[in-house]
């Protein structure tokens, strides 16, 4: 039987956009975030703070905004997000160019940055489960999955572009007001009014059908791993707890995981300033070099080694979990701008290998009925990682450089031997 071609019309291709300009706009932020803090003499622990915050609010209120997409509408919800995601850049930009020009103190505009921050995880995260049901209800059951799947994708190429093209829109003067790095969060507020008009204009009214899923907190590196497409198109069922003796292991792989994922990401920015010795706005380019080739390695393993080799999840898990080690230790001793880049990727490649491995195996330890709360469960868990894990990496950092990548390659072959043991081969080849 021949697959059905997902139908790329005019309304999947919009909310294709949403998804990528979320994700684009949040991570340019996130790639310039140490920058910032360098440069307005703030602690970096504060830095982390400001991603930790908007990673809370993301995951506290994704659910929310999900289960008020069908009383309120999907596109009233998608409207909504991409409302919260330009007024809180709007908000960013405002108070950083009120520091970078010394009209405020420095702590001052951080901490009306870091309350922007806090309006993006709140609002923005109204937009993906509405994208998610907008496109569920335009499909035939047997395109759903794969429309889905593609929809999540935009996610991973934001990822990409954010921190590829931030250091292109740090600007100098406009008159004699000094705009740097406040640019990448202005240019995300005209993208990202020009796609709420956009969507206001051309997204037709709501026709009910299919339902959206609380979507992980797009952030670098933390690529799609299927489990809000599984949420989205699952009926409900048995409910499971994280705690299930079925799902248990998979879900502490996942969380310690992806904690040595978020802590090694938020301190590369500034391990690269100092490493490099390099003043802030000059790192801004070889850190987005870096981030880039972190999020195009985890890219290549999910959407072209992984389905090429074949890995059952238990394989991928443990592959995953020794690669992601190795880049992690290799990581934190490079000296050079070459070898920071290579055990970034490296270390990317490895959890692009362990998040479809976990996500894959909580899936198949449980049976058809549970498949929607086995989803969600995956999916907090995927965005829960990045509330403390920043915090944590930087916080390391500032105690020795080389500590949160070397604490997370510890953390990470100790997780390899716990799942050695635990994630034992059964019936169904796990």
């Amino acid at each position: 039987m021949s697959v059905r071609p997902v139908r790329v019309d005019r309304t999947f291709g919009l909310m294709f956009a949403v998804m990528l300009v979320l994700a684009a706009g949040n991570t340019a932020l996130q790639s310039v975030l140490p920058a910032l803090g360098r440069s307005l003499r703030v602690a970096d622990g504060a830095v982390a703070a400001a991603f930790s915050v908007s990673a809370l609010a993301w995951v506290v209120c994704a659910p929310f905004w999900a289960n008020r997409s069908d009383r309120y509408g999907r596109r009233a919800m998608v409207l909504l997000g991409l409302a919260g995601f330009t007024a809180s850049l709007g908000i960013c930009g405002l108070f950083l160019l009120a520091g970078i020009n010394g009209w405020i103190g420095g702590t001052a505009a951080f901490a009306a940055f870091v309350v922007g921050r806090m309006l993006y995880g709140i609002f923005g995260s109204a937009a993906p489960p509405a994208v998610q049901a907008i496109v569920a209800g335009r499909t035939t059951r047997e395109e759903r999955t794969r429309a889905l799947a593609l929809l999540a994708s935009a996610f991973g190429l934001g990822t990409i572009l954010g921190p590829a093209i931030a250091p292109y829109l740090v600007v100098g003067h406009v008159g004699r007001v000094e705009i740097g790095l406040a640019g990448p969060a202005f240019f995300a507020v005209l993208i990202g009014a020009g796609m709420l008009a956009a969507v206001a204009t051309m997204l037709p009214r709501d026709s009910m059908g299919g339902h959206g899923a609380a979507s992980a907190y797009p952030s670098i590196g933390g690529q799609p791993t299927g489990a809000s497409v599984t949420a989205a198109t699952s009926v409900p069922g048995e409910r499971v707890g994280y705690f299930d003796p079925r799902i248990r292991v998979w879900v502490i792989v996942g969380l310690l995981m992806g904690h040595a994922q978020a802590m090694t990401g938020q301190a590369i920015g500034f391990l690269v300033i100092d490493r490099l010795n390099l003043p802030p706005v000059e790192a801004l380019q070889p850190t987005g070099l870096v981030l880039m080739m972190g999020a195009g390695a985890a890219l290549l393993v999910q959407w072209g080694l992984i389905p090429l080799l074949d890995l059952k999840p238990r394989a991928l898990v443990q592959i995953g979990l020794v690669v992601a080690a190795i880049g992690c230790a290799w990581t934190g001793l490079a000296t050079s701008l070459y070898g920071i880049a290579t055990g970034f990727a490296l270390s990317a490649m490895g959890f692009g290998f362990v998040r479809p491995g976990y996500t894959a195996g909580s899936s198949l330890a449980v049976g058809p009925d549970a498949q929607g709360s086995v989803a969600g469960k995956i999916t907090s868990v995927n965005g829960a990682s990045f509330v403390l894990g920043p915090s944590i990496g930087v916080g390391l950092y500032e105690l020795a450089r080389p500590l949160p990548y070397l604490a997370a390659a510890a953390a990470l072959v100790l997780l390899f031997g716990y799942a050695l043991v635990s994630l034992r081969p059964s019936a169904r080849d796990l």
